[in-house]
């Protein structure tokens, strides 16, 4: 009898875990998770008004966010804005790089910190409404001093992480 239970505790405990995975692995921000009215989607180039200096900088968090909106929702791109269903506009409000942490035999930065701060607001055009009103997203990371490779990896980390934070407070909304 006691090798029985354990068999029957050990099967229960395998479906639910499947079930759990089941559960999990169907959610996800697809056309079901849209209000139904909302098909097309506009993300003009951000603005820039951080005087950075940053070539390119603005293009890339747009390019990515369309990306991310293309893999991960059912949403199509509309490059014009009138016509598109939502519109997610942003302005690049700041880029600093600046010393992270020192060395205390030279005070030289051993590592320097990129930190990029994007302003953005996403407006269903259908309802008239905002799916979010003017939310600030800042990305950062860090990387060796002195080291070109590093430091674009640090932008592009910190690009990645405002991109994921915009895409998941404009789902949010649904």
């Amino acid at each position: 009898m006691h090798m029985k239970n354990g068999v029957f505790r050990s099967a229960r405990n395998a479906v639910q875990l499947l079930l759990l995975v089941l559960v999990t692995g169907c959610y996800s921000f697809s056309a079901a998770s849209l209000p139904g009215h909302l098909q097309t989607l506009s993300i003009p180039l951000f603005a820039d008004r951080s005087a950075a200096g940053v070539a390119q900088l603005a293009v890339t968090i747009t390019e990515e966010l369309i990306e991310t909106v293309e893999t991960r929702s059912s949403l199509e791109i509309e490059v014009n804005r009138d016509r598109a269903d939502a519109v997610l506009e942003g302005i690049l409000v700041s880029f600093t790089d600046e010393p992270g942490q020192l060395s205390s035999e030279t005070e030289r930065a051993l590592t320097n910190r990129i930190t990029i701060v994007v302003e953005a607001t996403c407006l269903d055009q259908v309802e008239g409404t905002p799916l979010f009103g003017r939310n600030r997203f800042t990305g950062f990371a860090d990387y060796t001093a002195g080291d070109y490779a590093l430091q674009q990896e640090a932008i592009d980390a910190s690009l990645e992480q405002i991109t994921e934070d915009i895409f998941n407070k404009m789902v949010s909304g649904w």
